[in-house]
């Protein structure tokens, strides 16, 4: 076996591997009774989190589930998907925009908040509900493209030269059928100013599956670097599968980068984040940025300050070689570019 998956072979994988990632999307988790029983969790989880739930719905993969301890309540990887009472407390200073997109949104679909790059809001659905989510409450609704309103991205590019980068968000971009992206991917590629596309996605790390041939044949046809910004918080999110996936990315040219989130009682742990450095990069994934929590309504529970963050990575640099620690950074509304923030050692 490959160097690079040997150290997941301890990690047992309870999922059926033949099935697409449409599948496995289709077989999801949404009950959030039947999430507390198929993990053998506490009943009263299921009572403490109803109100959550209804708000921001409950969506889990099987493939991210079956990496879930049984019968464990504090599990890292649960904690980011559990819908909890925490998430109805009202808190000063936690909003629906955190970041204030909504003063960087010039027309349908486009955020626009940085000279060079320009992100665009693929679509509202995600393969996972991430209860710390910053766009859990973003207006997807006055924002979702019709097929044929695309061309009013290429327009705006048009006029917009010095643009270079499209990043694809959302939602997660990936949640498009392949010949759907790639016809998008095409649109873009044609106007030569562009030389980079973007994706930021956590479907290949709850589905691996969604690496499969469809996709990387469009990626080995495309004239465009193409880096995949996944969203990985927890060493125990990565198995085999994730690993097999990123490997098969990388064999097709592309960049593939992690960012976390800190989250308290997740991963806010000099152990935590070494192992999760390591996971990424023995993946072949380079950590990229740990982002502190962008200040969004139903999530302050997640939060720790920025001085603590910067002392926790400080003892994490002490840990690891530099290309392994990611770059501490917050996404100031307003700035010019992400905040980065230095470790304290």
């Amino acid at each position: 076996m490959n160097s690079i998956l040997q150290i997941f072979d301890v990690i047992p994988i309870q999922t059926t591997n033949n099935l697409s990632w449409s599948q496995h999307l289709s077989q999801a988790l949404t009950s959030l009774p039947e999430l507390i029983q198929h993990l053998g969790l506490p009943e009263y989880l299921a009572e403490q989190g109803l109100e959550a739930q209804q708000g921001f719905k409950l969506l889990v993969p099987r493939p991210y589930l079956s990496r879930i301890e049984y019968g464990n309540p504090n599990d890292p990887l649960l904690l980011q998907v559990l819908p909890s009472a925490a998430e109805m407390q009202k808190v000063l200073g936690y909003s629906k925009d955190p970041l204030e997109e909504a003063d960087h949104n010039p027309q349908k679909a486009i955020v626009h908040k940085y000279k060079r790059r320009l992100l665009v809001i693929t679509t509202g659905t995600c393969a996972v509900n991430c209860r710390y989510c910053f766009r859990r409450h973003f207006p997807y609704g006055d924002n979702q493209l019709a097929q044929a309103e695309w061309q009013s991205v290429i327009g705006y590019l048009k006029v917009h030269p010095d643009v270079n980068e499209v990043i694809l968000s959302g939602g997660d971009p990936l949640m498009m059928k392949d010949a759907l992206l790639a016809d998008k991917v095409r649109q873009i590629e044609a106007l030569p100013q562009i030389k980079r596309l973007r994706i930021h996605s956590r479907l290949p790390v709850v589905i691996p599956a969604r690496i499969c041939d469809d996709m990387l044949d469009w990626i080995n046809k495309s004239r465009l670097d193409i880096i995949m910004v996944w969203h990985i918080n927890h060493a125990n999110e990565v198995d085999e599968y994730v690993a097999q996936a990123a490997l098969k990315l990388k064999q097709a040219g592309v960049t593939v980068l992690n960012q976390g989130v800190l989250l308290k009682g997740v991963n806010d742990s000099v152990e935590a984040q070494v192992n999760l450095s390591e996971a990424v990069f023995s993946a072949g994934i380079l950590p990229y940025y740990m982002f502190t929590l962008d200040p969004v309504e139903g999530a302050a529970h997640f939060d720790i300050s920025i001085e603590d963050a910067q002392r926790l990575m400080g003892k994490v640099a002490a840990e690891l070689p530099g290309y392994l620690v990611p770059k501490l950074a917050k996404e100031i509304p307003g700035q010019t570019s992400k905040t980065v923030f230095a470790p304290i050692c």
